[in-house]
Formats: structure tokens, sequence, C-alpha cells
């Protein structure tokens, strides 16, 4: 039997982002955070439990594809669909495929790194010591049923009929699978129904409107496939928002961004655009007067967006990957699965919050992200905090912190999530589709240490520049942020930035907050955010960032090779004053 890919095994037990945790040029882990930091996967078989955090781990998996700078096969131990999509877009858009396989808990448990494997369509052949083993694995890049991918030029072929048959579809889902509604919409539809197939789906639904986390430039791969639709002929048929753009689109020319970054990450704006998207460009679509209400059910990508939409404002949706979201908004249906239904929103894991006194606004990104660390691929319901106020804004920085550390879709915190109080119902009485009992796990100041030392990875008072908005500033944030500006006066040699939408500018600029910012020397980017900003934006002399958000804490120290200081905003304005942060721990965070 023909190898599909064979290569040395590289193993770790710790879920991996492949967006800001793998470089696309070179496939080597920059993730800070990360035990394989420093490892190339290229041509490797990597063998991970899953993914987590960003939804864009598709599209740069897709990128690392093209560039053949992507591992020889991918096993997971968990569900995996971001990073899954990314293999089947290029197999079905691009012609270039790669395996990605499932094994249970004991197979991955006999995995070593350096041992060689080879991958034979559904089996996984280990060869170590002079041993040969053979094990059965789950093959998730093909079709289940099909046995082979989509062939991207035959719209009958076996694969479809079988994806198709094997879900209840309505006369018009099979008018976009016939292509009577254009190229686009077809394959489109046939992408959603592969992913719906994997995901077990019984049938497609519908959705009342998208937001699209695939317009972020993770190189040629990701223009290419917006172009390639938009020559298709594609258009949303539902309202379509789009997260924010690499570039502040009006403004990087003056910035200094290279063109060769600058021309077609603002192109690929301009591509979803032109499929009649709106010009939002916001990575906190919450925050505009389109967010969905309790029970609506949407498409949303962006993981911090995800995460809020399903937690906080109780809408419904799953954490899609880029590619998958504008397939979804070109056919307005999405598979009936994950999030969307109610058995799937239900806690699988207790995480009780031992006391904790006066916070400020650092605990809640803080927690967020430890929380994610304990439910990487559960959903928490957060005890504890019941009489603790949280505003919106704390549970936005939760939602994207949670978002960063784990591969979930949504959380519950009691007394403070709309579906908390029957999550604690469906704990204290599970119904039949619970198999096995949900554990409790207990949180003391000891354990946030741990993650609050994570984040701080600088190791020295210095400061250079204030990273603000990540994801992008609210109303309240910026005038917060005024208010503890006033009277003040910044050091000349720290930058304080603000990424924040163009609606949201708008809002503060007439409030007030915008003026009252600039006297204190803040400079403001719109179209883009943290996770995307580089040099010359990020000084090329500065060394050390500072941030109150704890997933820019996270992905910066990979995506920008700085040292990062993580604090409350207060402490942020202070260190844009005197130019210093103080290396001591919060009060609240002090123990005994």
């Amino acid at each position: 039997m023909t190898d599909d890919a064979r290569g040395q095994l590289l193993v770790s037990k710790v879920p991996l982002s492949f967006w800001g945790g793998v470089n696309p040029d070179s496939g080597v882990v920059v993730d800070e955070h990360h035990p394989l930091k420093g490892e190339n996967l290229v041509g490797r078989v990597v063998a991970i439990p899953s993914g987590r955090g960003s939804c864009s781990g598709s599209g740069a998996l897709l990128e690392l594809i093209l560039n053949d700078r992507a591992p020889a096969a991918l096993l997971f131990v968990e569900s995996e669909e971001i990073l899954l999509l990314g293999a089947l877009i290029g197999a079905m858009m691009f012609g270039k495929s790669m395996p990605v396989l499932r094994v249970n808990q004991s197979v991955f448990d006999q995995l070593r790194s350096g041992d060689e494997v080879s991958i034979q369509h559904n089996e996984i052949v280990l060869m170590s010591a002079d041993v040969i083993q053979t094990f059965s694995a789950v093959r998730l890049d093909q079709s289940s049923k099909a046995g082979s991918a989509y062939d991207s030029a035959d719209t009958s072929d076996a694969s479809q009929q079988c994806d198709s048959a094997l879900l209840k579809l309505t006369p018009r889902d099979r008018e976009f699978l016939a292509g009577l509604h254009g190229k686009a919409a077809e394959v489109a539809m046939r992408i959603v129904l592969r992913m719906a197939v994997i995901q077990g789906a019984a049938e497609l639904i519908p959705v009342t409107q998208a937001h699209i986390d695939g317009c972020i430039y993770h190189g040629p791969s990701s223009l290419q496939f917006a172009q390639q639709l938009v020559e298709w002929g594609a258009q949303v048929q539902v309202p379509t928002t789009l997260n924010a753009l690499s570039v502040d689109q009006r403004r990087w020319q003056k910035q200094g961004v290279d063109p060769e970054v600058g021309e077609p990450a603002s192109l690929l704006g301009d591509a979803y655009m032109a499929m009649g998207c709106q010009l939002s460009y916001t990575c906190a679509p919450y925050l505009l007067d389109t967010a969905p209400t309790f029970g609506e059910q949407i498409v949303w990508a962006e993981s911090n967006a995800v995460a809020y939409a399903n937690s906080v404002l109780g809408a419904r949706t799953q954490k899609y990957p880029d590619f998958l979201d504008i397939c979804i908004a070109l056919t307005g249906r999405a598979p009936g699965a994950g999030a969307h239904l109610e058995q799937w929103r239900k806690p699988t894991v207790c995480v009780s919050m031992l006391p904790i006194v006066e916070p400020d606004d650092a605990f809640w990104p803080l927690l967020g992200y430890h929380v994610g660390l304990i439910a990487s691929n559960d959903i928490p319901l957060v005890l504890g905090l019941e009489d603790l106020p949280a505003t919106t804004d704390d549970l936005k920085a939760f939602s994207a912190a949670f978002a960063t550390s784990s591969s979930m879709a949504m959380f519950h915190i009691a007394g403070h999530t709309p579906e908390a109080q029957w999550a604690a119902q469906s704990v204290a009485q599970p119904t039949a589709d619970v198999d096995t009992e949900v554990s409790v796990v207990s949180v003391s100041l000891r354990d946030l240490l741990s993650s609050w030392r994570e984040l701080n990875t600088a190791d020295c008072e210095h400061v250079d520049m204030i990273c603000l908005g990540n994801p992008h500033f609210s109303l309240t944030e910026c005038q917060s942020l005024a208010a503890l500006c006033i009277g003040r006066e910044k050091d000349a040699q720290v930058d304080v930035i603000v990424t924040v939408g163009r609606e949201i500018m708008a809002q503060a600029a007439h409030a007030g907050a915008i003026e009252e910012l600039r006297k204190f020397g803040v400079q403001f980017i719109n179209d883009t955010c943290w996770c995307m900003l580089q040099e010359p934006v990020i000084p090329k002399v500065g060394s050390t960032l500072m941030t109150n958000s704890g997933k820019y804490a996270h992905y910066g120290p990979g995506l920008v090779d700085r040292r990062m200081h993580f604090g409350s905003l207060a402490e942020c304005v202070d260190a844009a004053c005197s130019g210093k942060r103080r290396m001591r721990l919060p009060k609240w965070l002090q123990t005994p």
C-alpha cells in the first residue's frame, strides 16, 4: 500500500493554535507559551490533542500547505474542525491535500517524538525501536462514507452525492448544490455539506447573519481564495459584517506598512466587500447595532466574538473557522451541530473560584485565560463570582482571553451570563444525553498567579509602548481611558495606541472622549488590531510592550518578538506617564 504521508513524529500534550503559534512562512512554532516553541513542523507528523485559540488557524494552515511548509500529517485526539477546514480547502480548491486523522487517547499515549510513522488511508504505521505497530484512526480529510476528497472540477462526484444523501436538504439547498445560484454558491454548499457530515449534523439550519474572520491576510492563499469566489460571482445571502483586516485600510501607507503586505491585505477587504459584506472591519461585532439577540442562530468567526456571542449574548454559533464562515454566508445555511443545539451548550466542567477581594479590571482577562487552560476542550460553568460586579467590558475581556487558551465556543459564569442558571440546573439534574459526571475544579489565587506570570514575560520595568484594544475598544472603554488620562502627562518616549472600530470611534468622538485622549497623546488605529500589527507600527527600537489584554499578552511575544507587561487599564496609564511598570503584584492577587 502506498503511503499517504510519512515522517517523523512531533508530539505534544498541549493544544496549539496555528494562527499566532506557527510562522506561516517557515513552519516554526513561535508560541512563547507552548512546549514545542522553536520546533519546525515542516514534513513532520504532528500529534496534538487539538487546536486552540483563533478561528484563523484554518487560514494559517492553508498558507503553510500552499507554501509547501506544512506538516506531513496532523493527528488529533479531540474534535478539531478549524485546522481540518484548512486542509479541506487546500484539497478542494487548490488540489493540495494533507492527511488529518483522529486517534483515541490510548493510541496517542503511545506516540513519541522522533519515531517514524506512515499514514496509509485510515491506518497509522508506527516504527519504533525495530517494532512495527499498526493503529486504526478516523480519517477526517476524506469523507468517512465516500472515501475520497472532492474533485473541485466535478460537481457530481461520489463524495458530493454521498454527503448530500446523509443530510436532510431543502429544495433550495439542492438548488445551490446543482449550481443554479452560481459557481461560488455551489462550491460553498459543497464545503458546508462536507463539514456538516464530519460534524454528524442531521440537517442544515438557516442563519440570520454572519461575521467573517477570513478577511485577515495570512499570505497569498487567503487573497487567492477570496478573489476566486468573487470571480465565481459570490454574493452573501444574509447580512454579513467583516472582522478586522490586517491593515488600517485608509492609513497603512502613512503608517509605513510594507506595500507587499498593505496592498494585498487591503485588496482582501475589497474582495469581501465585493461579495456584499458590510464595511465594519472590527473584531468586536457585538458592539455594533447589528449584534444578535438571545437565541438567534448566526454564523460568526473570530474566537473572542464567538465566545461573547454564545456566552454573554446567548446567541448561537459554532466556533467557525476562516473560509467556512463565508461559505455559510453565501448559502445562508449552517450545519445543525455544536453550539447551535441546546445539548451542546451544557457545561462539561465546573470551575469553582475561591473568594477574591476587590479585584481590578485585570482580574477578568486573567481568569478567562486561566479557565481556558483548565477547560481547553470543555464548556466551563464558573461558580463563586455571583456577588462580584462585572461590566460588559469585563465579560468582553474574559471572552477574548478564554478563547485564546481554549478551543471551545462558549462558557457560563453564574450570576453574569444568561444561560448560567439553566447550565447549573443541567449539572444538578443531568438528562439522558449526559453520559459523564461533570467534574469540579477549584481555582485559588495561587493558581491565578501562575497564569499571571505566564502573561507577564517582561523581565524589566521599562515600557516602550502601551497596546490597547484587543479586542477593539468599546465606547465605555474609551471613556474610562479618557477619565484616567485627564490632568496627567504622558512620557514622550512611550507610545500609546488604541485600536478601535470606525463606528465606535465615531461614537467616542461625539462623546468627547477622542479629543481628550488625543490631548494626552493617544494614537488611534482603525480596521485592524494588535494581532496583525507589526513593525513599523511596533517600534523597531522598542523591546517591551504593555497591555491590559490577556489575548495580546499571550500572542504578542510570538507575533512581534517583544516582551510583555500585562496589567489593569489604570496600570497601563501609570506606565505611559512614567515609562515604567512597577514589578509587583496587585493587592488582590497577593496570597497570604
